[in-house]
């Protein structure tokens, strides 16, 4: 074999990375994030403290672009630099494994454009002080609703089904049994995701606190 046909190929190693980022650190940040938010579920004390530790970290500015921007614009850019030369065949071909791939590849769109909206609307315009009142404001507005319920179920979606891509990628599920239950992990993973996120817009839209007894 020669020197060449051993080397991994450029997009072979940018694939691998692009699957790694997805889950390491884009998918914690995204569940981190989520769970924070539903302190909003517990009460307006609560979520402040929380929302106004994370915007007071040492070195945050340089810490979230080394961790989280850059991988997201890497994940996001080359996620649709791959969108763009893939080709579907789920109307062809409608079998689960067509739809899914079909269903990552636009959810991964409106990932991407939901998380370049909620850092314009959450960072930028609030200048990085976001407060529960005023994102309980923001709710109250039907489009605002409407979009962030669709951008959290899409993130979510695409999360889950990028943990099952990651794990048959890097060669951590490669039996059919394997790959079968990291996908019922996947799917588990984006149910519950979804569910605590809507949950917490219902908690910011009509002031619902289902676990303000938490601190009774």
């Amino acid at each position: 074999m020669s020197a060449k046909a051993a080397t991994p190929s450029a997009s072979y190693i940018l694939d691998k990375l692009q699957s790694l980022s997805g889950i390491v650190p884009i998918g914690l940040f995204l569940a981190d994030h989520l769970f924070n938010n539903s302190y909003a579920l517990v009460g307006v004390k609560q979520y402040d403290t929380v929302s106004a530790a994370l915007q007071t970290i040492p070195w945050r500015v340089p810490v979230e672009f080394a961790v989280l921007w850059i991988p997201i614009l890497f994940h996001g850019c080359y996620g649709l630099y791959i969108w763009w030369l893939g080709k579907s065949n789920s109307f062809q071909h409608p079998w689960m494994a067509n739809w899914i791939y079909t269903l990552q590849r636009w959810t991964g769109i409106v990932a991407f454009a939901f998380i370049g909206w909620h850092l314009y609307s959450e960072r930028y315009l609030s200048h990085g002080k976001s407060t529960y009142a005023s994102v309980a404001q923001s709710m109250q507005i039907p489009y605002y609703v409407a979009f962030y319920i669709i951008g959290i179920t899409a993130s979510s979606f695409h999360l889950g089904t990028g943990i099952w891509n990651f794990c048959c990628k890097w060669g951590l599920a490669v039996t059919p049994r394997s790959q079968r239950a990291v996908g019922y992990i996947g799917a588990a993973i984006f149910v519950v995701l979804t569910i605590v996120g809507i949950a917490t817009v219902a908690g910011f839209r009509y002031n619902w606190r289902p676990f303000e007894f938490y601190t009774q």
